[in-house]
């Protein structure tokens, strides 16, 4: 089995500044506006990061999930943890885990081409967990969530090259390890200071909320090729906070070199 962290979700009030902040910022480009979630009341926006995807939502009306979304966190902020699987029978046991662990589908597609199961974020207990499967299973290629193909030309690695690592919070780390863990079928890993998962591409750290934010995707580990322009436009935009760590769209970024 394998899993793929290919997207990162985060949600914000207002969609324009933040993607200004953060192709600013980190060197990134726009790829894709997705006119399909219009339907949920939001509009969004998605920019590759390496061979993978960093999306930004907002809401354009009230009442959205999105929106309570906003409100239960106090702000901007980490909202999915989009993953690509493997096979479709690997996705479909994934699922069947999910739901014998009492974990609600808060929203699902099934095609020929296409499976998404979205996993509730209150049942996940920190985010939402979205498990993903499509036939060309290209972890570096094709994703439908930027329409296929014809993203190759935006993507930039001069300053930021790739996610490597999810932060997830909540008050008791090592129960919320576990369930992901269950949820996932992956062992917990102690190697490090707290609690992980490892996906193929990335760890995901469970820590406490010390933010008083409450449960969340917290955080977010991004390799860098050039820190310096990243802190220099950071220290700009106000999004400053060490030498190590930026604070954009409500999310703390851990920046590691290359």
């Amino acid at each position: 089995m394998t899993i793929q962290l290919r997207q990162i979700c985060l949600v914000a009030e207002q969609l324009a500044p933040v993607i200004d902040d953060l192709t600013a910022i980190l060197g990134i480009r726009s790829c894709y506006v997705d006119p399909g979630v219009g339907k949920f009341g939001l509009e969004n926006n998605l920019m590759p990061v390496g061979r993978n995807f960093l999306e930004v939502v907002a809401p354009t009306q009230d009442n959205t999930a999105a929106g309570r979304y906003l409100h239960r966190r106090n702000g901007d902020g980490g909202y999915m943890v989009i993953t690509q699987i493997d096979t479709l029978e690997e996705h479909q046991r994934l699922r069947q885990r999910a739901l014998d662990q009492g974990v609600r589908i808060a929203h699902e597609h099934s095609s020929d081409e296409w499976y998404l199961s979205q996993l509730h974020p209150r049942d996940m207990q920190a985010a939402f967990l979205e498990l993903e499967w499509n036939p060309t299973a290209d972890f570096n290629g094709y994703w439908n969530p930027v329409g296929g193909l014809g993203w190759e030309d935006k993507v930039n690695q001069d300053q930021t090259v790739d996610f490597i690592g999810v932060e997830l919070q909540g008050s008791d780390p090592a129960a919320l390890a576990q369930h992901w863990a269950n949820v996932t079928d992956l062992a917990i890993e102690t190697d490090l200071h707290d609690p992980c998962i490892r996906f193929n591409n990335a760890t995901l750290r469970f820590v406490e909320d010390h933010d008083g934010r409450g449960p969340g995707l917290g955080g977010l580990d991004i390799r860098v090729a050039n820190r310096q322009a990243i802190l220099s436009e950071a220290k700009q935009r106000g999004c400053y906070v060490s030498d190590d760590q930026l604070f954009i769209c409500g999310t703390r970024w851990y920046l590691h070199d290359s």
